[in-house]
């Protein structure tokens, strides 16, 4: 059952979350909620449903990472789309949380290729959410996917390994954030950037993607390609979102794996 603050916020944006409305969900702790999400699509769950819980126990990020879910910090949630996800998804739900996070909270949220979502402190970026597409296909074309979203919400002690690089919504606003209405501008904005997608209007969601991107263009960065590290410039996204670098005199299309921005680095050499 919902709680009582998200099921009012809920009702009175009904009109705006397009799919999303009436099919909320709501945990207390789960192991992961793109978990959950499948096991509600094997069992017939309608385009749209949504899944949000207070806590994971085995959240995951991309490449198997574990992303830190304790009790009452986050804000995760992971929605099922029943359409044809094209590879641009990824992107149009990052697009989606950087508004609701501009919208719902003031910050000043941007996009990193091709799915965090940072916001600049002391000069350095602070990842404050996470996304994490998974599909399945039927008959050689995508049947479903399931889209997880992680957002910081509250000050924690951070492990090791995220001290240097995660920082949440509160810290970095200096200021408390309703959970609920922050959903709301999230589920809002998923529905307007789906329905890009869906009417064939990538083009501009690319565009927007990038103008929130402000490394997706002369950015220095490096990836591996087998053993073999690579570096380059960035020179935006093609119309598949596949990041574009040049090395050299040479363009290069990424359209997965790990890509490291390298700061202060100066000409980028070719490889």
């Amino acid at each position: 059952m919902l709680p009582a603050d998200f099921d009012a916020r809920l009702q009175a944006a009904a009109t705006r979350l397009g799919p999303f409305a009436g099919h909320v969900r709501h945990y207390r702790q789960v192991r992961s909620t793109n978990d959950v999400a499948a096991r509600l699509a094997d069992q017939g769950a309608a385009h749209g449903t949504v899944v949000v819980a207070d806590a994971q126990s085995a959240g995951r990020g991309r490449h198997g990472n574990r992303w830190f879910s304790p009790h009452g910090s986050g804000l995760y949630v992971s929605v099922l789309l029943r359409t044809a996800s094209p590879p641009v998804l990824t992107l149009a739900v990052g697009v989606a949380v950087a508004e609701a996070l501009r919208t719902g909270t003031g910050l000043e949220a941007t996009l990193e290729w091709p799915n965090d979502v940072v916001v600049s402190a002391a000069g350095r970026p602070r990842k404050v959410a996470g996304i994490l597409a998974e599909a399945t296909t039927a008959h050689d074309r995508i049947d479903r996917a399931i889209v997880g979203i992680g957002v910081n919400l509250r000050e924690v002690v951070w492990p090791d390994e995220l001290a240097d690089r995660a920082g949440s919504v509160e810290e970095l606003s200096g200021r408390s954030v309703d959970p609920a209405q922050l959903l709301v501008e999230l589920l809002a904005a998923l529905a307007s950037r789906c329905a890009d997608v869906e009417s064939g209007q990538i083009a501009g969601l690319l565009a927007r993607w990038e103008r929130l991107a402000p490394l997706s263009r002369g950015a220095t960065v490096e990836w591996s390609v087998g053993s073999v590290r690579r570096r380059g410039v960035t020179e935006g996204v093609d119309e598949e979102g596949a990041l574009l670098v040049r090395v050299g005199t040479r363009r290069e299309r990424l359209a997965g794996g790990e890509v490291h921005h390298v700061r202060d680095a100066g000409l980028a050499s070719g490889g």
